[in-house]
């Protein structure tokens, strides 16, 4: 699943974020952010129209992301097998 799919208030937890290109500086930044594997996840909220920003909490931070951002990071949900 990816971080775009999730539902509100649904928790899971960060499995990777996937770089598009080499060196890819959006991926980079979102695990700067503090999206790296084994870290809790959640959608906080989503903006009025077409649902876009995403508010997402990771850790205790929370983040407006574009759903194409969101779309990086895939996810572990508690139905998911290791």
């Amino acid at each position: 699943m990816r971080l775009s799919e999730l539902p509100k208030r649904r928790q899971a937890v960060v499995d990777a974020v996937e770089d598009r290109m080499p060196n890819d500086a959006v991926a980079r930044r979102l695990r700067e952010l503090g999206f790296v594997a084994g870290e809790g996840v959640e959608v906080v909220a989503a903006g009025p129209l077409g649902a876009e920003p995403l508010l997402v909490q990771v850790g205790f931070t929370r983040f407006a992301l574009r759903r194409a951002e969101a779309a990086r990071v895939r996810l572990r949900t508690a139905g998911d097998v290791a």
